[in-house]
């Protein structure tokens, strides 16, 4: 098959949020580890193109990054990817990346990296920093650092495969009944989402928006949610921010450098019918 172009681009869960929240307004900051190949030094020069701080980063000589290889697909705005996880080592926090996290406002984790995830989120809860947990994946291990969540945003596919319901809804009363965060907020795609803060279950909706790549638009999503915690938006308020900031996000090729700032959102939002 012939492509009409190609590019590379920044990706992971945490990774791209931390880029929208720091497109959107917020200090940011990533902790990791990454490898000194072509790979690595693309990740850790991109975070610094977009403003996010490196300096907690390990990058360990030797390694291979890990890599995928996305196919977007015009006619029916879906997409392909193919991944290598590489062969870096696991993270494991220092002092200074602890310190980080006691005197952050959130932490935000996706269990890519559980074990230190969870360390850091117990570190978190703590100090009285709040962690914001982008459920994405099935990992073993990943009830300890549900256990540790402030704010739950898991995929649909993730609230419905974790606690065995047969709905959104039934599953984000679950998870808030067996984990006490203060919200679950269920992504839904396409149909928007809807979240639950222990009272009531209140749906969001999707904005309108030309969709050229829908790659990277969840952890967007997360990103700016984060963003809008920090701003001081209601739970509700947020979902409708970052649903907007995803819309946008998905005008563009490439999950970080279409991230709009926080104007463009602000006037967006109002042209659609809701004012911040």
């Amino acid at each position: 098959m012939r492509a009409t172009a190609s590019k590379t681009a920044g990706g992971g869960p945490v990774a791209t949020g931390l880029v929208a929240a720091q497109k959107l307004g917020e200090d940011t900051a990533y902790i990791g580890v990454l490898s000194d190949d072509n790979g690595g030094r693309f990740l850790k020069e991109d975070f610094e193109k977009y403003g996010v701080n490196t300096d907690l980063i390990e990058v360990k000589k030797g390694y291979r990054s890990f890599a995928s290889v996305l196919w977007l697909c015009a006619d029916t705005a879906t997409r392909t990817c193919v991944f290598d996880k590489g062969d870096l080592p696991p993270l494991t926090l220092n002092d200074a990346q602890k310190q980080a996290v006691k005197d952050a406002e959130m932490l935000m984790v996706d269990g890519n990296e559980m074990s230190a995830a969870v360390e850091a989120a117990k570190i978190a809860k703590e100090n009285g920093t709040t962690v914001l947990y982008d459920c994405g994946g099935l990992y073993d291990g990943v009830e300890k650092l549900l256990a540790l969540t402030d704010i739950m945003i898991p995929s649909e596919e993730f609230a419905m495969g974790h606690t065995g319901c047969n709905n959104a809804e039934e599953a984000a009363k679950a998870l808030f009944e067996k984990y006490s965060p203060k919200v679950v907020v269920v992504t839904q795609g396409k149909r928007g989402g809807l979240l639950f803060d222990g009272k009531q279950c209140i749906s969001y909706p999707i904005y309108p928006a030309e969709v050229v790549d829908s790659n990277g638009s969840g952890d967007v999503f997360h990103g700016a949610f984060a963003a809008a915690v920090v701003k001081g938006y209601d739970f509700e308020k947020c979902c409708h921010f970052s649903s907007a900031v995803s819309a946008i996000k998905c005008t563009g090729v490439g999950a970080r450098e279409s991230v709009p700032n926080f104007e463009i959102v602000k006037k967006y939002l109002k042209e659609n019918g809701y004012v911040l």
